[in-house]
């Protein structure tokens, strides 16, 4: 008995021959082959990861999903810088003064290349949007109005809203940057757009 299993198992590679449930026609054989227990385990976890993730996250609501969860993470990002600014009112004045400190410029100068650039070329002299270094502005060209055209933008025209991917500090640099362009008229820029400031 043991030399027919030896036999039976080195015919099939060192593996025991599956069992056979039916044999169809004669000659049609229908096998049950057990599956490897990694595999098992492997499904069984997922099923139980599974069903333990729709009652935390979903009927239980135990915990924020990821999305809230990142959405909150955000806001208490946000209100850090806000308390970090002091929550200075954004004021033309205020706006002119980061524009005349080195620092702040070369920050902002630094948020344009990483973000704008697609839209209003490393020169800022405008390619789907529109050139930032001639005197002419689409919603309007005052320190104030760049400021919410950055950080509110104009979905419906194609403009980001830029706070909630760079945040307060850097929406207030990168504006900082921009004022700097104004009426440069960079070389080869796009035509005029928008109302003279």
């Amino acid at each position: 008995m043991a030399d027919e299993n030896k036999d039976q198992a080195s015919d099939h590679g060192g593996v025991a021959k599956p069992k056979t449930l039916h044999i169809y026609d004669g000659d049609l054989q229908e096998e049950d082959n057990q599956l490897p227990n990694w595999w098992l385990w492997l499904f069984y976890g997922t099923i139980t990861f599974g069903v333990i993730y729709w009652l935390v996250y979903h009927d239980m609501k135990v915990a924020d999903q990821p999305d809230e969860a990142y959405r909150k993470e955000v806001a208490a990002i946000q209100a850090a810088e806000a308390k970090k600014l002091g929550n200075a009112a954004v004021t033309n004045d205020s706006l002119l003064a980061m524009s005349k400190d080195a620092t702040t410029v070369a920050a902002g100068k630094e948020a344009f290349l990483a973000n704008c650039v697609a839209c209003h070329k490393p020169d800022a002299s405008g390619l789907v949007g529109p050139n930032l270094t001639d005197a002419y502005w689409i919603h309007g060209g005052t320190p104030e109005k760049i400021y919410r055209t950055v950080h509110d933008g104009w979905v419906d025209k194609g403009m980001a809203a830029w706070a909630p991917q760079l945040g307060e500090e850097k929406v207030r640099q990168l504006v900082a940057y921009v004022l700097t362009l104004k009426n440069t008229n960079v070389a080869g820029g796009k035509a005029p757009q928008g109302d003279k400031e």
